[in-house]
């Protein structure tokens, strides 16, 4: 059968299933992150990244429900961890802003990694157009926090 939007296969599920579990764990770390950090800026910009995957989890939500599988709504212990950790550096560090922002990076490098191994592995996808475009707003999000850490270190 056919793989559309609305029925999609059984392995193309667990690729998404994996993406929507990464976004609400960068979705919740970076609030986490916009607590920390005293830049308002930064803060902002976190706060739209943390909005921003959360809407991106919910997409993919949608599209794994319309194929008839109950679609995951909770992030990973490592995502718990990682937030954990960054809570803890961000007030040892009295919201040092490079090492919050270090530690942001980090995080994205984790997300846009998992990006990349989803898009090789749902290629021909009826959701690869989706996973791409949400991809191509990961990357820049990326870039432009491992910009901010650059500007913080100086």
């Amino acid at each position: 059968m056919l793989e559309t939007k609305n029925n999609l296969n059984d392995d193309t599920i667990k690729e998404v299933q994996k993406l929507i579990e990464i976004n609400i764990d960068s979705g919740k770390g970076f609030s986490e992150a916009a607590k920390n950090i005293k830049n308002s800026a930064v803060a902002g910009y976190f706060r739209e990244c943390g909005t921003r995957r959360a809407s991106y989890a919910g997409e993919l939500q949608q599209h794994v429900a319309r194929s008839g599988t109950e679609p995951e709504d909770s992030g990973s212990l490592k995502g718990k961890v990682h937030r954990w950790w960054l809570d803890i550096r961000g007030t040892v560090q009295d919201g040092d802003e490079h090492a919050v922002l270090a530690e942001a990076e980090r995080g994205e490098d984790a997300i846009k990694e998992r990006y990349e191994n989803v898009l090789k592995a749902t290629a021909g996808s009826a959701l690869n157009s989706v996973i791409q475009h949400q991809y191509a707003s990961v990357k820049a999000d990326h870039d432009r926090i491992r910009s901010m850490r650059d500007a913080a270190k100086k």
